[in-house]
């Protein structure tokens, strides 16, 4: 007989393949984008269930809410859809390159099936040195602090090429009074426990992207409300806040090598605070520069 935690993952799982295919083959694209959003939450539980409450976080906020709201938004400045034309060759050819990928996933996977893996002991081995004491903050801004740097610098990336490809003449919706009643609330609401992640990341689940996501979404809000003016990149506090992340991780990183330690090689005397700080910078830049992605500057194209 299955047990309720076996059939609740069976089920969590038949879903995500439904929704996934569902949205990525529906005919209507405002029908595709509540799906992802539906195909994200299920996916923030899939992480939680297999212990990794940091992606949950991240999936639930970035891939689920901002990326959501960002897609309707886009959808809201195309205009009419255009017919929908699936091609049998077309669709043939997206079975196939998704067979060839789950493919490469599972030649991916079992190999950490087979014997103890080393990853694990080295990270623990090191953590005490680390400045933090939760392993994947250790990993992230520490041990392969490299990858989160790039990260940030996509977000950037990502800023300047939407706001290159953005339409003139948007004009924001009137918003709802009971919107603007709630966003009252939960605005401050977002800042309290964004600062929550920020500090808890240290220790346990939690950390930049979590915290700026929220803080993102707390902007995005009051934007909606009509409580906040309009986000312009060409104003330069804006500019300054999505590239602090960025100079604040090169600069700690090019001292690191001045002084001898080599790039991101942070004293450990100093760990704990370079990382608090690298940390700090990088939730109002993630903070910027996803409230710019969802609500920047519409206006002033619009001019």
């Amino acid at each position: 007989m299955l047990s309720l935690e076996l059939l609740f993952d069976i089920t969590l799982s038949v879903l995500l393949l439904i929704l996934a295919g569902t949205a990525l083959h529906v005919r209507h694209l405002y029908t595709g984008i509540v799906l992802f959003v539906a195909f994200g939450l299920l996916l923030a539980i899939t992480w939680a269930r297999l212990g990794a409450p940091d992606l949950a976080l991240a999936e639930a906020a970035i891939g689920a809410g901002l990326t959501g709201v960002l897609l309707l938004a886009a959808l809201a400045r195309i205009g009419p859809e255009p017919p929908p034309r699936r091609p049998p060759a077309r669709a043939l050819s997206a079975g196939v390159l998704g067979v060839l990928v789950l493919i490469l996933l599972i030649r991916a996977v079992l190999p950490l099936e087979q014997g103890p893996q080393p990853l694990p002991g080295l990270v623990s081995a090191h953590l005490d040195t680390s400045g933090v004491s939760h392993p994947v903050t250790a990993v992230l801004l520490n041990f392969r602090a490299w990858d989160t740097l790039l990260e940030l610098v996509v977000l950037l990336l990502a800023v300047l090429g939407v706001r290159q490809l953005q339409p003139a003449g948007y004009k924001q919706a009137h918003a709802w009074t009971l919107l603007r009643a709630w966003s009252r609330i939960l605005a401050p609401l977002s800042v309290i426990i964004a600062g929550y992640l920020l500090w808890r990341g240290s220790h346990a689940p939690g950390g930049a992207f979590q915290a700026g996501a929220l803080l993102a979404a707390g902007i995005v809000l009051l934007r909606l409300a009509g409580l906040l003016p309009v986000l312009r990149w060409d104003d330069w506090p804006m500019r300054a806040l999505v590239l602090m992340g960025i100079v604040v991780f090169l600069g700690i990183a090019a001292a690191g090598a001045w002084l001898g330690s080599g790039w991101l090689n942070y004293p450990p005397q100093w760990s704990g605070n370079l990382i608090l700080l690298i940390e700090v910078a990088a939730t109002l830049s993630i903070a910027a520069s996803l409230s710019l992605l969802v609500i920047g500057e519409r206006e002033e194209l619009g001019t």
